[in-house]
């Protein structure tokens, strides 16, 4: 992906969200533009129009740290766009590089996961491609597709492609343009740290061409560190489901990432999350039954 672009991108989009009254700049008449205005926004940040002009067309990437810091003060970028600047106005700067190899999530996180037989569990590449998932994960996030799927890398689901371009994954999520928002903006937020990562930008342009949905949310640019909150969900099997979600990040240079989740206590979605886990037991026991024996 083109950083330039990108930072330019950005930018023009976080500043077309800003209005005058927002921080405190007087609003004379009807404007051709929506958002504050290039001398504006330059104004608010200490830096000349020309200067800013030129980040926003990508001429300039060597901008230091004061101005970064100055630009985003004046955007009022929270805590996850903030980095997320930084990391397009200053590209290399800290990136680590994506390894060539397929991604495999590490033995100890795979014996991690199938040890949580009363939890869902999937294991996340950094573009979203499931590594690995345990029964009760399967079963809660594709239980349409193939167990044994993200074992082999021709076959890998990616988690935001099946959200955008699977009927049966779009129609899991009962709140499904909040879910496609969330997995946009954590997607921005990889591709902001991974430039040459060709991968991904062939997952995004794939997207862009074959969902407007897509299209439409990756030109506002969101950007949002999604590491925990509430799934609302209309699982074909056991219903309507409320639950919490907790994503953890192994401290290696993998950008792999655990997503967990779990229903309060005496809730009906731990009612279901309980029937979905004895119908995957009985599956299974089957499945392990000898044809023509009976089971006691």
């Amino acid at each position: 992906m083109d950083t330039h672009s990108e930072l330019g991108e950005f930018l023009r989009v976080r500043r077309a969200a800003l209005q005058p009254e927002d921080v405190g700049v007087l609003n004379y008449g009807i404007r051709r533009v929506p958002g504050l205005r290039r001398e504006e926004l330059a104004m608010l940040a200490g830096v000349s129009t020309t200067y800013y002009t030129r980040l926003e067309q990508g001429l300039s990437t060597n901008a230091s740290e004061s101005v970064i810091n100055a630009i985003a003060r004046a955007l009022n970028l929270d805590d996850d766009e903030r980095p997320h600047l930084f990391d397009l106005a200053r590209p290399g700067k800290g990136r680590r590089r994506v390894p060539a190899k397929p991604d495999n999530a590490r033995p100890g996180t795979l014996r991690l996961i199938q040890s949580m037989t009363s939890t869902p569990a999937v294991v996340l590449g950094r573009r979203s491609d499931v590594l690995a998932w345990n029964a009760l994960g399967h079963r809660l996030v594709a239980g349409h597709l193939d167990y044994t799927a993200p074992e082999r890398p021709s076959t890998r689901p990616n988690m935001t492609r099946m959200l955008f371009l699977d009927e049966h994954t779009r129609e899991l999520y009962a709140r499904w343009p909040e879910e496609a928002r969330r997995a946009v903006a954590s997607l921005r937020l990889v591709a902001g740290k991974s430039a040459d990562d060709q991968e991904l930008a062939s997952l995004v342009g794939e997207l862009t061409l074959k969902s407007q949905d897509f299209a439409k949310l990756w030109a506002k640019h969101p950007v949002e560190n999604c590491m925990s909150g509430l799934k609302y969900m209309h699982h074909p099997e056991v219903g309507y489901l409320e639950l919490n979600f907790e994503v953890l990040t192994p401290p290696d240079e993998s950008g792999h990432r655990v997503l967990m989740y779990a229903a309060d206590p005496g809730t009906p979605g731990a009612e279901a999350l309980q029937l979905l886990q004895t119908a995957g037991n009985i599956e299974s026991d089957a499945r392990r039954t000898p044809a023509g024996r009976a089971t006691r």
